[in-house]
């Protein structure tokens, strides 16, 4: 079988002394899939005009400079876990916080802070890029010694399919997630953008943004976005709240082909359509971003706030604890796969 995607490896730079490669992935159209070994990180979604879908730095170090997670693998558990704890087989465990009381995006030593074993591999007659990592417990603090990889495959049909395996020794959670940000224009921001999301309920939160387990009609509030809807409009009906914009977490319907939102851009006509199996979806507006270490390559380091949007599909957070949220329980000897999708419109 002749292959019509074209993978190869470079060198990107060094980080605390190790060498850091890209991984990119050419399909017959022209578009190009990088991701980077420090964190499983999408550096790049590249038309073939050469525009790039998502944001990235110019430096490795970039990444781990500021606390957004910018397009960087997140697990064990996506999300945040409320007090640093949660109930299994009939035990509080208990595991490392990195944001006050609360564990986020898999605690400080988390997918996000490592250097992946990254390789070409083939499947089904065409290359795909393969991260591996063992997740020691005695380094993140959960349990179970975790086998993970990650998978980025792009197809000549425009999706992007990132998949996330994961197999414990130990009972243990596992809901990981990419924090993709999307800026699919030419603007600054992304206030012109239309998002869609198959959702009439978003998360209740408390004042530590920890799920309270209560789910909020989203029917004429500025959460709405069950139609598409600016973006711009949108964060406007929330300057009367802290975040001046969105951090927060919608339970979503998968259509039959996993379709679960839609982002796009009337001003160039872009569009991606985000794919997942699972219940949650995190909107983050960037509503925070600022100059200050947010050396983004598109806007020669200019960061500001709503320079991209993040969509980050997973099963809805803290899961555990709550009825009804879905099951992140990963049982030991058990092997599970977390599949999202991006299908690009251009």
């Amino acid at each position: 079988m002749s292959q019509s995607i074209h993978a190869s490896v470079q060198p990107f730079d060094t980080f605390n002394g190790q060498q850091i490669y890209r991984f990119s992935l050419v399909n017959a159209h022209g578009v190009t899939v990088s991701a980077l070994s420090l964190g499983a990180t999408l550096y790049e979604i590249l038309l073939p005009s050469g525009d790039n879908l998502v944001l990235n730095y110019h430096h490795s170090a970039d990444y781990l400079a500021n606390p957004f997670y910018v397009c960087m693998g997140i697990g064990r558990t996506g999300g945040r876990i409320g007090n640093g704890e949660f109930p299994m087989n009939g035990k509080t465990i208990h595991v490392p916080v990195n944001e006050g009381t609360t564990t986020l995006h898999g605690g400080p030593h988390g997918f996000n802070s490592q250097i992946w074993d990254g390789e070409i591999s083939t499947k089904n007659g065409e290359p795909e890029i393969i991260f591996r990592h063992l997740q020691k417990s005695s380094e993140d603090g959960f349990p179970g010694d975790l086998d993970t990889e990650i998978h980025y495959q792009l197809s000549d049909d425009d999706v992007v399919r990132i998949s996330f395996v994961g197999r414990s020794n130990a009972d243990t959670v596992f809901n990981p997630t990419l924090h993709t940000y999307f800026n699919l224009g030419n603007n600054e921001t992304i206030k012109q953008h239309t998002l869609q999301i198959n959702s009439t309920e978003h998360l209740a939160f408390d004042d530590k943004k920890v799920p309270t387990g209560d789910l909020i009609d989203v029917t004429n509030t500025p959460f709405d976005f069950q139609k598409a809807t600016t973006l711009g409009t949108a964060i406007a009906g929330m300057q009367d709240t802290e975040e001046k914009g969105f951090d927060d977490l919608f339970k979503v319907t998968p259509e039959d082909n996993n379709r679960i939102a839609t982002l796009a851009d009337p001003a160039s006509g872009r569009s991606v359509d985000i794919l997942s199996k699972r219940n949650g979806l995190v909107v983050f507006t960037a509503n925070s971003f600022t100059h200050d270490n947010m050396n983004f390559k598109r806007s020669n380091g200019i960061g500001q706030p709503y320079e991209g949007v993040a969509l980050e599909a997973q099963t809805l957070p803290d899961a555990t604890k709550h009825t009804g949220f879905g099951s992140i329980v990963l049982t030991a000897g058990d092997t599970t796969i977390s599949t999202i999708g991006y299908r690009l419109h251009y």
